[in-house]
């Protein structure tokens, strides 16, 4: 008996021969609810993979975490094997920064110039993956003032490798002339690209080299971490500088990058939400084909009551009507979202090459392709919005269905 309203529902997602436009308004419904639902699967796998591209490309070349020093910290290594030795730390390097300017041949550009150690920088950071063909971190040597420049700087300069460029720092030197600023020539050993802002105003010296200049001794600025889980990193900058005490103090992404990836996030959601405006449209179409349905059938309705079908049974008749328009919207473009998502990238190069353009432009844009990441989680949120916007849609053309009076409904049959 409860498999009748399953049978009488599925056989109504049809209308009468003689009216086709009742079936043509539900497979356009159907047809919403398949498109609605994979736009929004393909657009937001497009906004995980912008989000992940940024992450790892901006956070993998600055700080996750840094612990500084307002004292002395020549006693750096020391502190680095402490910290190594927590479990949410997977390296530790030393650093001094100092933000200076750039000048070769009547160009000049502001830098930040890191001076680093070759061999703990790998551990913190994704520089040494993104240097040019037959160049390592290691052709920084101590003393001979080398500088591996960003991409975008070097154009900027209009230098190549072996080129020297000037390094003036905001620093006066006091000589028997004068005081000026203070200056130093480096040779330019290779170029990285990370693909991100900071291959414009980003250069990496030997640590030795920059603590000469600045005149720190042994003194560094800071230890750079790399922490398993990059949004540990304002609760575990506190509790490590709780531990190490005064003089220390700590820093951290969120601080410097924060508001990007808050307002990557922030975009996320709302570009969802109208999306899913869009799914809650093709749902609510539902109750349009409904309502033409239930007109369509009171003659049908009337006989099914005059038989003993209840007002419930009615009811669930109609809903299923309803929900099967929408299960088979949803799960079609479930499919062909996922499907989409995960091919997206290749299909884009494939259009690029048929059409000869390029809509990703690497020196415009810091990626020079369409990234996606597949969430599951994401993809089960919207299946279960999209029934359940189709199962609040059947509602009410079910209630005015049941509620049909069969002496009414056949008086002028």
């Amino acid at each position: 008996m409860a498999s009748i309203p399953l049978l009488i529902g599925l056989r109504y997602t049809r209308a009468k021969r003689r009216n086709h436009f009742i079936s043509f308004i539900s497979l356009t419904s159907m047809l919403g609810m398949m498109l609605g639902v994979a736009v929004l699967i393909l657009v937001l796998s497009v906004m995980n993979g912008f989000d992940r591209e940024l992450r790892e490309r901006i956070l993998g070349m600055v700080p996750h975490l840094a612990i500084k020093n307002y004292q002395d910290f020549t006693h750096w290594p020391e502190v680095a094997d402490q910290l190594s030795q927590r479990p949410e730390v997977i390296g530790v390097a030393p650093f001094v920064n100092g933000q200076g300017m750039l000048i070769h041949d009547g160009y000049n550009r502001g830098a930040l110039v890191a001076g680093i150690l070759p061999e703990y920088e790998n551990q913190v950071s994704i520089v040494g993956q993104h240097l040019e063909e037959d160049v390592t971190l290691d052709i920084l040597q101590p003393g001979e003032y080398g500088i591996l420049l960003g991409d975008l700087l070097a154009r900027f300069l209009r230098v190549g490798t072996g080129d020297k460029v000037t390094l003036l720092l905001p620093e006066a030197s006091i000589t028997p002339a004068g005081v000026f600023p203070r200056l130093k020539r480096f040779t330019v050993l290779g170029t990285f690209k990370v693909g991100a802002e900071l291959d414009g105003n980003l250069a990496y010296v030997h640590l030795n080299d920059m603590q000469t200049l600045m005149r720190m001794g042994d003194n560094i600025e800071g230890l750079r971490l790399e922490l398993n889980d990059l949004f540990q990193a304002s609760q575990l900058t506190q509790t490590l500088v709780n531990e190490l005490g005064y003089p220390y103090r700590g820093t951290n992404w969120t601080q410097t990058q924060g508001n990007l990836f808050q307002a990557i996030q922030m975009e996320k959601r709302m570009i969802g939400l109208l999306l899913m405006i869009i799914v809650a449209v093709a749902a609510f179409n539902i109750v349009s084909t409904l309502v033409m349905v239930v007109t369509d059938k009171q003659a049908d309705i009337a006989i099914l009551r005059t038989l003993g079908a209840s007002p419930g049974t009615i009811l669930r008749i109609f809903m299923v009507q309803g929900l099967t328009i929408g299960v088979i919207g949803t799960l079609v473009g479930v499919v062909l979202g996922v499907v989409l998502a995960l091919n997206v990238s290749d299909l884009v190069l494939w259009l690029e090459g048929l059409l000869g353009i390029q809509f990703l432009d690497a020196n415009v844009y810091f990626i020079s392709y369409l990234p996606s990441e597949l969430r599951w989680e994401d993809v089960r949120f919207i299946t279960l919005a999209a029934l359940l916007l189709s199962l609040l849609s059947t509602l009410y053309p079910a209630w005015r269905a049941s509620k049909i009076q069969p002496a009414e409904a056949l008086r002028y049959d």
